[in-house]
């Protein structure tokens, strides 16, 4: 898996200061994408074993509260991004003592594979659906889109 950009302290995407990383590789190619240098799976840098680190790491540090992670891109669901994301949201919850993960993904609830599917039932609340350009309102809390659902899956 490849990332874009890892932010430490976030504010921005999800409830409370969070962790965020922003993973490589879409193929939804929507229209209006406010991201579109993170659609090809091979662009960003490697996503490793030191940064999977410190993500936890940054998590845990009791000098700055963090809520939770929160997985974007890209689309964390890609096919190529899920086997370190499953990794790494299995290290988050057995590792990581009330944190929630919240996650985007251009794929619907309905359209996940038992990978994808296996991935989301570890995660507190994914945000789904494509970005539609036609349905876009700056107003809506968390997705770009009228058509997105929040679904929250587990509650801490």
């Amino acid at each position: 898996m490849n990332y874009h950009v890892y932010h430490s302290i976030d504010v921005i995407n999800g409830p409370g200061t969070r962790c965020t990383l922003f993973v490589s590789g879409c193929e939804h190619n929507c229209k209006g994408c406010y991201n579109k240098s993170t659609l090809n799976p091979n662009s960003g840098h490697a996503f490793c074993q030191q940064l999977e680190d410190k993500i936890i790491a940054d998590l845990n540090d009791t000098r700055i509260h963090r809520r939770g992670l929160s997985l974007s891109g890209g689309d964390p669901l890609h096919p190529v991004n899920c086997e370190a994301v499953l990794k790494l949201v299995k290290r988050v919850n057995s590792e990581c003592e009330n944190k929630d993960i919240w996650m985007w993904t251009g794929y619907k609830l309905s359209e996940l594979n038992p990978t994808q599917q296996e991935i989301v039932a570890l995660i507190d609340t994914l945000i789904d659906g494509r970005f539609e350009q036609d349905k876009a309102d700056p107003s809506l809390d968390w997705r770009g889109s009228s058509n997105q659902i929040i679904h929250t899956i587990n509650i801490l």
